[in-house]
């Protein structure tokens, strides 16, 4: 069997028919209303629809502090892979879906544009087409379905081809007259509790529909059963691409265009045809309002449209009606989402002339990201040892970077003795001693514009992706080629005007980078200290002291045995490690032993790995004992000796084992803090 075969034999295996068949189902008006009988829900609104779309994703509950907030799964993207995924915005989210909520229940958010407001690179877009998106995927769904009608030709009834579909996807159900609603309502939620899906028919057919409907009931002297008999009801998916069900709208130049891409324009060659332009036949009704009917529009940076377009989106806000020309009001059921940054919505705030549409918006604040684990998601996303093909990406690169990012968009701290770093920390979820929960909250409550300005996650990507081909000579990028990138940049930003803004941000570059030096160097301790046994007996050590000490006992010398006091030296070498002041050396020592006779009488044996302080001493003091040893000052030197050279790659090891290091971001992380004792050792001489 040739390859060619092999791979379409492959893709007829797993294609399913049966589905194709329930997306291309076609039937009659008489079957639709079966079909809503047994399932109401197909007659939902946009709202309706949209809501429990995302509602159908799952809903995490979290407990932060005293306060529960949910997550709705739906922003993590689980259909691509997490490709669109929203970090960090809970708060912004869960005023989204409650406004969606509201609109599905009918409580008058249905009647607003959701304005999604944030600066620029915030995820107002993203979030935009995930909305877009889920509705593609969900009305392909069982649970998602909907419908629209079409006639049958007149000259060609049994033609499928030939049927003439409804330009703006209307519900079958608005071919019912008014005055029998109320009772075909009344028969298709019979048996159904209030809590259960209720079918409310409400619009009306549009133009085109409505013509063709007045045509057939003519034509069969008023005999209404007929003229369902010429309706046809097919699935409804809603796709964008095919432009049905969503729209996308955005500002273009002033000249080249006009209110007919949101309502239609007339057909010129159909005129000829049919005699008059107000036939809806001669009529594309291909507007973005139009073929958005039944889902969600997004207007793109809504607020730099022309005031022309701003009055057909408050009458499809308000009145859920479009004016198309030549033609009534038209009803229209559809989501409107529209985004904006700062400064144009400022200029709607002091332009009297827009205070209707400032009346019709439900404002929802999509600031960046604030807490630092999301922001280095982000990134993460597109920069990861799996994605960058043929280069490593150092620890804490991406890390510092987004710290950074985070520090911009942090208002100073007004707590007294609070830096912005310390700040970040907390917000991260570290403890800080005095800071609780409350303490938290009330800080981020003092902060109004927090996470409104600062550095775009854009900006970042631009130059971690810069420092991805700057290098080509070197195997992985590390923080400083980051952090390099980002300085360079500041000197051109577009949207960064201020000499004193720039100043601020090279500041906290400087935080960034005393940061990451903190953190190498503790990481470059624990691996020379990482010498199990060595750790071991250096325990064992201060706690034989410690218990003679406690117990005013002498201990015994292991090479003498000699009964001796206890080394004083010792024990205050290690515990100034931590910060233990001389006056309480008594009480930290005290404390250590009653840890380990409790232990005790629960039948367990001591670990000193168990507590993390007086771990963390032993690490500390052991890689003073043993810097030396290894003499990694001299790596900043062209000369090491052999068996320097071993302890210092076994360290490099442990690095690559423990850390994440490659071969060569192990080795300038050694040569760079290296290089910080060096200048250590040179300043006390």
């Amino acid at each position: 069997m040739s390859e060619g075969r092999t791979i379409i034999d492959l893709v007829a295996q797993r294609q399913d028919r049966d589905q194709f068949r329930r997306k291309n189902w076609i039937g009659s008006f008489e079957e639709y209303l079966e079909i809503v009988r047994a399932n109401p829900s197909v007659t939902r609104t946009a709202y309706q629809r949209l809501y429990d779309m995302i509602l159908s994703y799952g809903v995490d509950i979290i407990e932060s502090g005293r306060e529960k907030k949910k997550f709705y799964r739906f922003f993590n993207d689980p259909d691509n892979d997490g490709k669109d995924a929203v970090f960090g915005l809970r708060g912004s989210l869960e005023h989204l879906v409650n406004a969606l909520e509201s609109a599905a229940n009918g409580y008058g958010i249905e009647r607003r544009v959701l304005l999604l407001h944030g600066p620029v690179g915030s995820s107002k877009s993203t979030i935009a087409r995930l909305l877009k998106k889920g509705l593609e995927r969900y009305s392909s769904t069982d649970e998602g379905a909907l419908y629209t009608l079409g006639w049958v030709s007149e000259s060609e009834p049994d033609n499928p081809d030939a049927i003439e579909w409804c330009p703006m996807n209307e519900e079958p159900l608005h071919l019912i007259p008014e005055r029998f609603r109320a009772d075909v309502e009344e028969r298709l939620n019979a048996e159904r509790s209030e809590d259960e899906p209720q079918v409310k028919i409400t619009g009306e057919l549009d133009p085109f529909c409505r013509f063709i409907y007045q045509q057939r009931l003519k034509k069969y002297d008023g005999d209404w059963t007929k003229v369902i008999q010429d309706v046809r009801v097919k699935r409804l998916i809603l796709s964008e691409k095919d432009r049905i069900g969503i729209g996308t709208f955005q500002p273009k130049d002033e000249k080249n265009q006009d209110a007919t891409e949101l309502t239609g324009d007339i057909n010129y060659r159909k005129i000829a045809e049919y005699g008059s332009d107000s036939d809806p036949r001669a009529f594309n009704f291909d507007g973005e309002f139009n073929i958005a009917n039944r889902g969600l529009i997004e207007f793109v940076e809504v607020l730099k449209l022309d005031v022309a377009f701003l009055y057909d989106l408050l009458g499809a806000s308000q009145e859920h009606r479009i004016k198309p020309k030549k033609f009534a009001q038209t009803d229209i059921d559809e989501v409107i989402v529209g985004h904006t940054n700062e400064p144009e919505y400022k200029r709607l705030q002091n332009n009297e002339f827009m205070e209707a549409l400032r009346d019709r918006t439900v404002k929802i604040d999509i600031p960046y990201v604030t807490i630092l684990d999301n922001e280095i998601k982000i990134y993460e996303k597109d920069y990861n040892n799996k994605t960058v093909k043929g280069k490593r990406i150092a620890p804490h690169t991406i890390e510092m970077a987004a710290m950074w990012a985070i520090l911009t968009r942090l208002e100073e701290p007004k707590h007294a003795g609070l830096t912005r770093l310390q700040k970040l920390k907390l917000y991260n979820g570290k403890t800080l001693p005095g800071f609780t929960e409350d303490n938290i909250k009330e800080l981020r409550d003092q902060a109004v514009n927090e996470g409104m300005v600062g550095i775009s996650p854009r900006y970042v990507q631009d130059k971690i992706s810069n420092a991805l081909v700057a290098h080509p000579e070197s195997k992985s990028i590390n923080p400083f080629m980051v952090l390099n990138e980002l300085e360079t940049g500041l000197k051109h930003h577009s949207l960064i005007n201020s000499d004193e803004t720039k100043h601020e941000y090279r500041e906290l570059l400087s935080v960034v980078k005393e940061e990451y030096e903190n953190i190498v160097k503790n990481e470059v301790q624990r691996a020379i200290a990482a010498d199990e046994d060595a750790l071991a007996r250096l325990c064992g050590n201060y706690i034989d002291n410690v218990k003679a000490y406690t117990q005013k006992e002498k201990v015994k010398n292991a090479f003498t045995g000699q009964y001796e006091e206890p080394d004083e030296r010792l024990m205050r070498s290690i515990e100034e490690k931590i910060d233990i002041p001389e006056s309480r050396k008594d009480d930290f020592r005290r404390e250590i032993m009653n840890y380990i006779a409790a232990l005790m009488m629960d039948g367990k044996k001591f670990d000193y790995k168990s507590n993390e302080r007086l771990y963390k001493a032993l690490e500390l003091k052991l890689f003073e004992d043993q810097k030396d040893t290894i003499k990694l000052t001299s790596l900043v030197s062209n000369v090491v000796d052999a068996d320097t050279q071993k302890k210092i790659d076994i360290v490099k090891d442990r690095l690559i084992r423990n850390y994440g290091y490659d071969e060569e971001s192990a080795t300038d992380v050694l040569n760079y803090v290296a290089s910080i004792f060096a200048r250590g050792d040179s300043k006390k001489e």
